[in-house]
């Protein structure tokens, strides 16, 4: 019984390199190639151009259960490497046209290839013939006369090998794919930081798309802060001079935001605004609202005593309120800022202009809330400017030991 001799085209089924070379990007084809794990059975190309020899081996190991594909000469081999990608390949040395050992040469230089072990057939089997076998790529060999039992270990030896390469090599391709999506995000986040609060960057890399922007509606803890005396000091001071305190100013309290995980939406000049529980849930936003202003506070004081020696006399002032505000996205394509909306960011605002210096105003249900972590002091009703009626104002004094 004769092997057919149809070529590696003729009415052959469309392969798993077909498939990686549509997939492929044009002008890329040499280089796309995605490494399948081993096929179960295995696929193992037999090589040589006498067909009894191949009729032996291909019963042979048919009957162990492997899928089978055959070549006559070593331009079909490559051909049918290069189209079906076999687990294995068994390659006679002495053939027309081309060689075993330029068949072999030919494929472990082929950097489109994955690694397909080749176990060499010769009827020469003397050192020198083995190292010259080697040396060109082989990764075992058998003589001739083949025998059986040397053909089944030789050909599950070098198929465990292929097993575990092909799962290293996935295992790889996992890691390396983990590994720059933790750089891509990385690298999106410090992109972001550069113009959005650091919780806002970060929930907008793990969302995956930018739909936490979205118009939404929550209940927030909202702080305004300023200096109080800067529109004079400005006024009369050089422009160095300003830039200088201003970074001393925000480098003293952005830490402090950050490490109450605040989300700082602006800075106005010498004002802020920051607000709790968006984007990110924060259970208990009052508390960690009252502890940030009175830090602040206590930070912007210790500022305070070296702008005096500089002859700067400033103060600090906050306001802070609680209740629900639609949150969202605002601006153009080019920029774009996300920001709170509302009542209650209105009434932060006005508490913060009441404010005097060392002073930290709340209203309303913030002020309960605040009493569990800080001293507070009861001021009564004021009239802010712009509400439609008195409300009660508590100032926070000083944290609770």
């Amino acid at each position: 019984m004769r092997a057919s001799k149809g070529g590696p085209q003729a009415g052959r089924l469309p392969t798993l390199r077909d498939a990686a070379l549509r997939a492929a990007p044009q002008g890329e084809v040499g280089f796309c190639f995605v490494v399948p794990l081993m096929r179960n059975p295995a696929r193992i190309l037999i090589v040589d151009d006498v067909a009894d020899n191949v009729e032996i081996l291909r019963m042979r190991l048919s009957s162990l259960g492997y899928e089978v594909v055959v070549a006559e000469d070593g331009e079909q081999a490559l051909a049918r490497v290069r189209d079906d990608l076999p687990d294995l390949v068994l390659l006679d040395i002495m053939m027309p046209k081309i060689d075993g050992l330029e068949v072999v040469r030919r494929m472990k230089a082929d950097t489109s290839l994955p690694f397909i072990p080749v176990i060499l057939v010769t009827a020469k089997a003397t050192p020198k013939d083995v190292v010259a076998g080697l040396d060109a790529g082989g990764d075992d060999y058998l003589t001739k006369p083949i025998e059986h039992g040397a053909l089944v270990a030789r050909v599950r030896a070098m198929l465990r090998i292929k097993a575990l390469h092909d799962e290293v090599q996935a295992l790889n391709k996992d890691l390396e794919a983990k590994v720059q999506a933790q750089v891509g995000e990385l690298e999106r986040v410090g992109r972001l930081r550069r113009f959005l609060a650091p919780q806002l960057a970060q929930a907008i890399v793990s969302a995956g798309d930018e739909n936490i922007l979205g118009n939404h509606r929550r209940e927030i803890v909202a702080m305004f802060c300023d200096l109080r005396g800067f529109t004079a000091f400005s006024e009369t001071s050089e422009p160095e001079d300003i830039m200088q305190l201003l970074a001393e100013y925000h480098g003293a309290l952005g830490p402090l935001i950050r490490q109450y995980e605040g989300t700082l939406d602006r800075f106005t000049g010498d004002g802020m605004m920051v607000f709790f529980n968006d984007p990110l849930p924060c259970p208990d936003a009052p508390e960690r609202a009252t502890r940030l202003a009175l830090e602040m506070r206590d930070a912007v004081a210790r500022l305070g005593e070296t702008w005096r020696k500089r002859g700067h006399r400033l103060g600090f002032g906050v306001g802070m309120a609680q209740g629900y505000a639609t949150l969202g996205r605002i601006g153009f394509e080019d920029r774009f800022d996300y920001t709170a909306i509302g009542a209650v960011i209105n009434l932060a605002a006005r508490l913060c202009a009441e404010a005097e210096d060392g002073q930290v105003l709340v209203s309303g249900r913030l002020a309960a809330a605040a009493e569990t972590v800080a001293e507070v002091e009861e001021l009564g009703e004021r009239q802010l400017k712009g509400m439609a009626r008195p409300l009660v104002v508590t100032c926070l004094r000083t944290l609770k030991t």
